[in-house]
């Protein structure tokens, strides 16, 4: 009996013992486990995890995979902490948005069935819009955002980009750059709002609160900041200097003091990580011939000890392998190089089985130090804690109506009317008046070159692939410039459309025509495959621009990532349009051509005579540009009434 009474006195204790544990984040074993109480602060739980990893989960964390090996297997066996797509790689050729979600969803399962449950971290370049994913807005690239001098729409196209990305179930973005591009012969020269430094920082400030949302005022210098589940983490690149390397080319060697570079290319990573920026990702390119990715100086001293910066530090894509000549040549001392410099997430994105197990040899050996294993993967974890991702780590269904919104292709619409540079508008021509507005209730009108009416070419490159395509059906939705122009002249206007004309056709024609509308530019690149030393218009744009401005009153809208040698046709023209690479809404070129809106962008670089003059950058002592940094003509909307 009193054994009886003992055991039935001890039961309600030990019933409150339980609802105790169990009203905490969560119970294994009935133990309370402190990493997953969101209610602590992110240091304690970031410590209490650490605590409780092994080696292989550490080094796991630091491996990020590309998406067509992260099979649940893998993901299991390695640990594997991140995940991404790299350019043009996605679940299948048309996925829809709900298709992305299954597969992240399917991916996170794998890694949450792991001991320790740390969900993986999925990335992707998202650079003007959710450029990977079919049906997506596409923006304007960076070049044409820094002519619009807009930080508020810069901020608000960071946030859209943020919902789309999240519609696809992706939380992290490798974006932006914040490259200061110094020579416009550098293939990822569109990448970047500006030569000028100060327009870059400004642009930095306005959109990592449009991707990540906005940090409080008492939101601590440096510490990663992610704003929930319809923001996502943001990653500046390419520290640093990758826009100023010889000659513009990609991945060469930046030659400069180091109180230039601080000058120069420096300031927009401070505003990066004054604004909560998660992730870092380190430059291909050299600094006074010391690779980047292995410059401790630059990443241990300055960036995270003088910058206070407490997020994570990535390569880029097989960076380490690229640290020798040839590629993956000694990659045992690469890896120790890379990681004691400062390195804690390591884009592989392949060969993966060969990094663990050197890593884990190397740290065995005492080669890499335990220290700052603990330090790459507290970094890593903080982010992951910061965003939210323990408690939210699967895609929100209820975000997929977001890709391709037309609330955002709205926006991109303004991106675009806002970006247009004009040139030129009549003057030294014929009878001199201004050509633009253009009149909606023309009877006859001339539309022709290869980048009127195709959208992969209108958005360039990062667009459904690294290194973009042409044609108009890789994009899912959007208005080519034709398309547009159509839809915003007269019903009774006759349009006349060719690719490449015919200059017999045309001199028939001639009378009949009120205008000619000539659209040319560049065809798409990425990073190396555009470094570009002559920076002609790429034919048969020049002939189509002769053919038809000799003839016929002619509006040129050039396309293109960077200012191209035009002096040579400037007489020819009567007016001239820098469109920079405005994405997939068209109907912004026709807001300003014809009026509904006036131009008002700014260029965002000098425009040069020829490539002789480079590299030529506004404040240089001798700077005689064809058109000067800032140069803008405006117009006003016409008056229709």
């Amino acid at each position: 009996m009193a054994m009886q009474t003992g055991c039935c006195s001890a039961a309600p204790a030990v019933l409150l013992l339980l609802v105790v544990a169990a009203a905490g984040a969560s119970v294994t074993g009935a133990t309370y486990v402190r990493y997953k109480d969101h209610k602590q602060p992110i240091q304690a739980r970031v410590e209490d995890l650490l605590g409780r990893m092994r080696i292989e989960e550490k080094i796991g964390q630091m491996t990020q995979i590309e998406r067509h090996n992260a099979s649940s297997a893998v993901i299991e066996k390695y640990f594997v902490g991140s995940v991404l797509s790299g350019g043009g790689s996605a679940p299948s050729e048309k996925a829809s948005a709900a298709t992305w979600q299954e597969m992240i969803a399917k991916m996170q399962k794998a890694a949450l069935s792991t001991r320790l449950g740390i969900p993986i971290l999925y990335g992707i370049d998202a650079v003007h819009g959710n450029n990977n994913a079919y049906n997506a807005t596409i923006f304007p690239h960076n070049v044409g955002l820094g002519a619009t001098r807009d930080p508020d729409l810069v901020k608000r196209i960071g946030r859209a980009t943020a919902l789309e990305a999240r519609a696809t179930g992706i939380p992290y973005t490798f974006a932006p750059c914040v490259a200061v591009c110094r020579d416009p012969r550098w293939g990822g020269c569109y990448e970047s709002f500006s030569e000028d430094t100060k327009l870059v920082q400004l642009m930095t400030s306005a959109v990592i609160p449009g991707l990540q949302g906005d940090v409080s005022s008492k939101h601590p210098r440096g510490v990663p900041f992610v704003g929930g589940t319809k923001h996502v983490a943001a990653c500046a690149k390419h520290f640093v200097g990758d826009g100023g390397t010889h000659h513009g080319i990609s991945a060469n060697n930046t030659v400069l003091s180091f109180h230039d570079l601080m000058r120069i290319h420096m300031p927009p990573y401070y505003d990066a990580v004054i604004k909560g920026v998660s992730s870092v990702m380190i430059s291909y390119s050299s600094w006074n011939g010391v690779k980047m990715h292995e410059n401790k100086y630059l990443i241990t001293q300055i960036l995270k000890e003088k910058m206070h910066f407490r997020g994570f530090v990535i390569t880029d894509w097989q960076a380490v392998d690229k640290i020798t000549t040839p590629p993956h040549k000694h990659y045992y001392h690469s890896i120790q190089e890379t990681i004691h410099a400062g390195i804690d997430m390591v884009m592989i994105p392949f060969d993966y089985p060969e990094f663990v197990a050197d890593v884990q040899a190397q740290v065995m050996r005492g080669a890499i130090k335990m220290d700052r294993i603990n330090d790459a993967v507290s970094r890593i974890l903080r982010v992951k804690f910061a965003m939210g991702l323990f408690e939210n780590p699967f895609p929100e269904h209820s975000l997929t109506g977001q890709l391709g919104s037309k609330e955002h292709r709205e926006l991109a619409r303004e991106a675009v009317r806002k970006s247009l540079v004009l040139l030129k508008n009549g003057k030294g021509r014929k009878d001199g008046k201004p050509v633009l507005p253009l009149s909606k209730k023309a009877k006859k009108i001339l539309v022709v070159g290869t980048h009127a009416h195709d959208l992969g070419l209108q958005c360039g490159g990062w667009t459904k692939s690294w290194q973009g395509q042409s044609g108009n059906g890789i994009t899912g939705h959007g208005t080519t410039i034709l398309e547009a122009i159509k839809s915003a002249v007269d019903k009774k206007t006759i349009i006349d459309y060719s690719k490449h004309p015919d200059k017999g056709n045309v001199s028939k024609n001639e009378d009949e025509y009120d205008y000619a509308v000539v659209v040319v530019g560049e065809h798409p690149y990425a990073a190396a495959a555009g470094d570009n030393l002559n920076l002609t218009i790429p034919g048969p744009g020049p002939e189509v621009i002769r053919k038809v401005c000799e003839l016929v009153k002619c509006v040129v809208v050039l396309v293109s990532g960077r200012p191209l040698v035009v002096e040579p046709y400037l007489d020819t023209m009567d007016a001239l349009v820098a469109a920079w690479l405005p994405g997939t809404e068209g109907h912004g070129v026709a807001d300003v051509l014809f009026g509904d809106h006036g131009f008002s962008g700014k260029l965002p670089r000098t425009w040069v005579r020829s490539v002789d003059q480079l590299p030529m950058n506004y404040g240089d002592k001798l700077y005689d540009p064809l058109f000067p940094f800032g140069f803008g003509l405006t117009t006003k909307p016409a008056d229709r009434s």
